[in-house]
């Protein structure tokens, strides 16, 4: 038996194909390698582990992947440890302006505790650091949360912020309402990618109201909707958070009724004592920074 076809197997079946696998396998390997060992895979067991075109999982194939799913996904989790308390990695997952702004300051307060704590940061979209949470590849993801937690992870909500409607400064509305009152808005609109919390949210709303707004801009960055609405482009959709909206060339006006975009943590089975500490410093942090935002739930 040669183990690393098992590891491979993993990759194939929790990616739903070869290609898909050979773009997630966290070294370079070409699918052609990949399907040869594929295929001594299945010789070694006497039978078929999955079908091609279109992929599906044999019985065999289910029975295996149920057997290597829990053992490598939480391997990363027990090398960890087994590298020494004293040198923990910690990866957090999450907004760049999260990222950036707010968790250095967290940080600060955890070193004292672990002085020598190695961390690694990635910044992503919502569905980005839930997958990275997902496959191991992050311990904890800082991110907007629904009001149940994705599947298999665990969540904390943090702070729910308001959204706003961003306008240029020239423009003559002074509430929101004065544009919400169609039924059909022809402005452009600027957000993030329709698929994120804020957005998704913000057209639900739309829809309840019985309004039409095609979005026209998507940003990759909510300073970018800023921007983009101060050279111009349109109105723009983004969360009543200062440093994010200010803009010489920009206002804000509220979007009363509008569901709040909730910021939470996100984590996978029994949090370690890092993890643990890192959850209560988060909430804390969220609590003093933002009391009139606070949605703190229980762990």
């Amino acid at each position: 038996m040669n183990v690393h076809h098992l590891e491979l197997f993993y990759y194939v079946a929790r990616h739903r194909g070869i290609s898909a696998a050979v773009r997630h396998i966290p070294y370079g390997i070409q699918q052609p390698a990949v399907s040869g060992q594929m295929l001594a895979l299945e010789e070694y067991v006497g039978t078929k582990l999955f079908e091609r075109s279109p992929f599906r999982l044999t019985s065999a194939g289910e029975r295996l992947y149920a057997h290597l799913q829990p053992f490598i996904e939480n391997l990363e989790t027990v090398l960890t440890g087994l590298r020494g308390a004293d040198e923990p990695e910690l990866r957090i997952g999450g907004a760049e302006v999260v990222l950036r702004d707010h968790l250095p300051v967290v940080m600060q307060r955890l070193r004292p505790r672990f002085p020598r704590m190695r961390l690694r940061l990635r910044a992503g979209f919502q569905k980005d650091v839930e997958d990275l949470l997902r496959n191991g590849e992050i311990d904890l993801a800082i991110t907007p949360t629904g009001p149940r937690p994705p599947a298999r992870l665990r969540q904390l909500p943090l702070v729910r912020i308001s959204l706003v409607l961003l306008v240029h400064r020239t423009s003559p509305l002074r509430e929101a309402k004065e544009l919400l009152g169609r039924k059909k808005i022809t402005e452009p609109l600027i957000g993030q990618p329709a698929s994120t919390a804020i957005m998704a949210g913000f057209q639900r709303d739309l829809k309840r109201r019985g309004i039409s707004w095609r979005q026209t801009v998507q940003a990759t960055s909510l300073e970018l909707v800023t921007r983009y609405v101060a050279n111009g482009e349109g109105h723009g959709v983004n969360i009543a958070l200062s440093p994010v909206i200010k803009h010489r060339d920009v206002r804000a006006l509220p979007l009363e009724g509008f569901t709040p975009m909730t910021l939470g943590i996100l984590w996978r089975g029994e949090p370690s004592p890092l993890i643990q500490a890192v959850l209560t410093e988060v909430e804390r942090y969220s609590r003093e920074k933002f009391p009139e935002w606070a949605a703190a739930g229980p762990l």
